[in-house]
């Protein structure tokens, strides 16, 4: 039994980001375009395919560590 890996995360510099879920795969396997706000928790996350954006130096950043 394989565990699920662990949603993408993606340190952004804006507070604004939109998501896709484009990447590696093919741009039409992806879900509609959407716009996300990061907020004073520092991260926001796609509500289709759960990528996190985190803001980077906010305070869910944890840098090179992750």
């Amino acid at each position: 039994m394989s565990a699920i890996p662990p949603p993408e995360t993606f340190r952004v510099t804006t507070n604004a980001v939109s998501c896709d879920g484009g990447g590696q795969i093919d741009p039409s396997l992806g879900h509609p375009r959407v716009y996300l706000r990061i907020d004073e928790k520092g991260f926001v996350e796609c509500g289709y395919c759960d990528r996190r954006f985190v803001l980077a130096g906010g305070p869910a950043d944890i840098g090179d560590a992750a």
